[in-house]
């Protein structure tokens, strides 16, 4: 049995459904529902798993080794905002429940795959180079990034990363993060800023070197991080601290393009000031170092940023469709009209 935490949510029910793509079905979801707006049920509609346990529950079964079977533990589960300003709900949520997952899985010699994070880079003044050696140098610029640190580091610390694999996900698009709400991806914003007003509103520049909108990302798509972490479950010699990240750096208007041109229209982009509050703290470039992944073995192809958002948009968000065809053939898509 394989278990995804935070299964109901985006990249984890993403990842459900690429299991179910590889024929398995032998699947527990551990999560919570919550009263998100779309809700999270909506992305496990249609996939198929043996059981949901609430998260809560969870570690007691673990620590009663109440669960059989398991052969890997797929951790997504998280607070993934960048804004949340509760360290100690970070902790708990972050920190701690990730330990006690990592400890019975060290104790059963279970797999372990976790979501670390490009947030741990910070400003990117140590560079984005993944591995344990670089753990101690970097300097989150939140206390999301900075719970994510201190579970990289306790994981090496006690020698969870000789079996295991920490995934340092990068800009992380497409379906199944409608409920996420002002941290979904800036192609699910700039798709309905487009349909609401017609344009796109990006940040102005306020660094030397960089056009308005031209601050750059490492913009991945979800169908490349559970391709990843599917090549993973299948290649347990592959461990460490990876990038999840295509090795490319794309401008955010470069992003606001291709999503104008997925939906057959002109682009038409205002540039706004950042907030004060935000410009220290703002990353102006973050590109993934992939050496280590593929060192590892992986050879699978990144989808490019044109590639990914036309396929997100146009049979997902034009439909308002939950993750359910992920195997079906993009190319058949028909194109939109410009209207």
């Amino acid at each position: 049995m394989i278990i995804i935490t935070g299964g109901a949510g985006f990249i984890g029910s993403a990842m459900l459904a690429e299991l179910n793509i590889l024929g398995e079905e032998n699947v527990t979801i551990v999560d919570e529902l919550g009263l998100t707006t779309p809700p999270k049920w909506r992305n496990l509609s249609g996939l198929r798993y043996r059981d949901f346990i609430h998260k809560d529950d969870f570690p007691a079964l673990l620590q009663r080794h109440a669960l059989q079977d398991v052969t890997a533990i797929i951790h997504m589960g998280a607070n993934s905002s960048t804004t949340e300003t509760d360290a100690d709900h970070l902790l708990r949520n972050n920190y701690e429940y990730s330990k006690k997952i990592a400890a019975y899985c060290m104790e059963e010699g279970v797999r372990f795959i976790y979501a670390s994070s490009a947030a741990t880079y910070g400003d990117g003044a140590e560079g984005y180079t993944d591995g344990t050696e670089a753990v101690e140098r970097l300097r989150p610029l939140n206390m999301y990034g900075y719970s994510k640190q201190l579970f990289d580091r306790w994981a090496i610390q006690n020698g969870v990363l000789g079996a295991a694999t920490g995934l340092k996900f990068f800009n992380v698009y497409g379906p199944n993060e409608y409920h996420k709400g002002d941290m979904s991806s800036v192609v699910y914003k700039a798709y309905h800023q487009i349909l609401e007003t017609g344009k796109v509103k990006l940040f102005k520049s306020h660094r030397e070197g960089y056009t308005d909108g031209g601050q750059e990302r490492d913009f991945i798509y979800v169908r490349d991080c559970t391709a990843i972490m599917a090549w993973l479950l299948e290649n347990p010699s592959a461990t460490g601290l990876l990038n999840a990240g295509t090795g490319t750096a794309r401008t955010f208007r470069e992003l606001a393009e291709a999503t104008f041109s997925a939906l057959g229209r002109d682009p038409s982009i205002e540039y706004i000031p950042m907030p004060e509050a935000l410009r220290d703290k703002y990353q102006y470039h973050t590109r993934a170092e992939t050496a280590s992944l593929r060192g590892c073995g992986y050879d699978k192809p990144f989808t490019t940023l044109e590639e990914g958002v036309r396929e997100y948009v146009q049979r997902y968000l034009m439909h308002e469709s939950p993750f359910l065809d992920m195997n079906t053939d993009t190319k058949a898509n028909p194109q939109p009209s410009a209207t």
